[in-house]
């Protein structure tokens, strides 16, 4: 099979030819039709994740139909394939609901190859069936962008006014679901970001501008999406008495000190690790009643490098998604 393998942090994903994988016991063999293209492939490629399986194929957000089957899903259906790739099932975290914190967790394109490739296999108890309603390139950001992002959204509360931090593919899945919550979505972005901008209130935000300047309105909570630590004290800055700030990346660049005068008023600062199996279960069925629609630039597997330069750099609007 053909895939994009990373050998070593801070270089670029190679084209290769590798053996076509098979599935072990809990397993599905895929044929991936698409995968996203998110900002945690980015850190793993840039070496800000310290710890992946080297070599690698990254990418999480995969789409394929099953070539062979398991107990759960037969061959010739579209399935997807998220982050949370394996649990142990019986540690504290997972027996309490909390199997986004397993210690033992295992995640697709970090600890075990994932869909940069013709070919992945998946431990099948990890994968969702997929909303008809959305083709394959449409489906794949759903699968973290928008997993992640809905976790976000339900941690940072039900306050009315809501800001969203990096008006990225988290920020503009999350903001249609917010919207037609009745929520008001105050987007920030890169100074002088015009294009984003427009783009967030073209989704139904109500204010869209610079991120590090207070917002026109005191807000319930910010869901920083953007990986830039500074932003946390703009958003407490920005968010009321009791308010929240929810820091949804998995990486983030240091937080600078800020006054305590800031954080107090029973504000709280909170992080977002990863997803359950009931987040994808209820943001999937979720997603079309909204509906959700997914603002995608598509790239060929060959061009896997220059999707993620795009990312690196903030030209991309909406999500970036490779199809196979």
């Amino acid at each position: 099979m053909r895939a994009l393998v990373l050998d070593a942090a801070r270089r670029p994903l190679r084209l290769a030819e590798l053996p076509d994988p098979g599935p072990g016991p809990g397993q599905i063999l895929l044929r991936v039709r698409a995968c996203g293209v998110c900002r945690t492939d980015l850190h793993i490629v840039d070496g800000e994740l310290t710890e992946p399986k080297i070599p690698l194929v990254p990418g999480h957000q995969i789409v394929g139909d099953v070539l062979e089957a398991g107990e759960r899903f037969r061959a010739g259906e579209r399935v997807g394939v998220p982050w949370l790739g394996w649990t142990d099932g019986d540690c504290q975290y997972c027996r309490s609901g909390r199997e986004n914190l397993c210690d033992h967790a295992r995640f697709t394109g970090y600890d075990v190859d994932g869909g940069y490739a013709e070919l992945a296999v998946a431990d099948e108890r990890f994968c969702f069936p997929l909303p008809d309603e959305y083709p394959d390139e449409q489906a794949a950001p759903l699968l973290c962008a928008g997993l992640i992002g809905y976790r976000s959204l339900r941690l940072a509360g039900e306050g009315e006014m809501l800001g969203l931090y990096g008006f990225g593919a988290s920020a503009h899945i999350i903001c249609q679901v917010a919207v037609a919550q009745g929520r008001r979505v105050f987007a920030g972005t890169r100074a002088g970001d015009d294009e984003t901008q427009e783009f967030a209130r073209s989704l139904g935000a109500v204010w869209a501008g610079d991120a590090a300047e207070e917002p026109p309105e005191e807000l319930d909570a910010v869901i920083v999406f953007a990986p830039v630590g500074a932003l946390v004290p703009a958003a407490l800055r920005a968010v009321r008495k009791g308010g929240t700030v929810v820091c949804a990346g998995i990486h983030m660049s240091d937080i600078p000190s800020f006054p305590y005068e800031l954080l107090w008023g029973e504000r709280v600062v909170r992080s977002v690790a990863n997803l359950t199996r009931l987040d994808g279960d209820e943001f999937l069925a979720l997603a079309p009643s909204v509906p959700v629609r997914t603002e995608v630039e598509v790239f060929p597997l060959e061009q896997g490098n220059e999707a993620l330069e795009r990312l690196r750099s903030g030209a991309l609007r909406g999500a970036a998604v490779l199809v196979i």
